[in-house]
This record gives structure tokens, sequence and C-alpha cells, in this order.
């Protein structure tokens, strides 16, 4: 399959960072920002090579490859 890019977003919470992968739902977290960017990355891995050994990489294949990717913030009432 090759390198892929994907998507993370991390925030605090609580004193933990959380971090989050949106294309294939996977999250972690970590003490830190880069505890929880390393974390995530591999719980990212894990999730691939699960994927693999179940034959579900055809379920997921699209978020991976999916070559334009956007985020934005967006304000609503809470």
């Amino acid at each position: 399959m090759g390198k892929i890019q994907l998507t993370v977003i991390i925030w605090e919470e609580e004193g933990l960072y959380v971090s989050k992968c949106p294309e294939i739902e996977v999250a972690s977290c970590g003490n830190s920002p880069q505890e929880a960017l390393d974390n995530i990355h591999e719980a990212i891995n894990l999730y691939i090579e699960n994927a693999r050994a179940l034959g579900m990489m055809e379920e997921i294949e699209s978020a991976l490859r999916a070559r334009h990717k956007f985020t934005s913030m967006i304000e609503v009432e809470a």
C-alpha cells in the first residue's frame, strides 16, 4: 500500500491530550501532545495491521487513499 497521509486531531481534555484520526475513527491519548501523537501513530498502525489480517482493508481503503482531505472549525451554540 505504501505511505499514506491521515489527519490527526489533538485536544486537551481534563489534563490529558486526546488524539483522534477521523478517517478511520481511531483514538488514543497521552500526557503531552507529542505523546498523544506517538500513541495515535501506534494505534493507527495496529488498526491497519488488524484490518489486513481480518481481510477488512477494502472497507477502509477509500478513507486511507483519499487524495483531498479538508479540515475546518465551525462555531455552534453549546
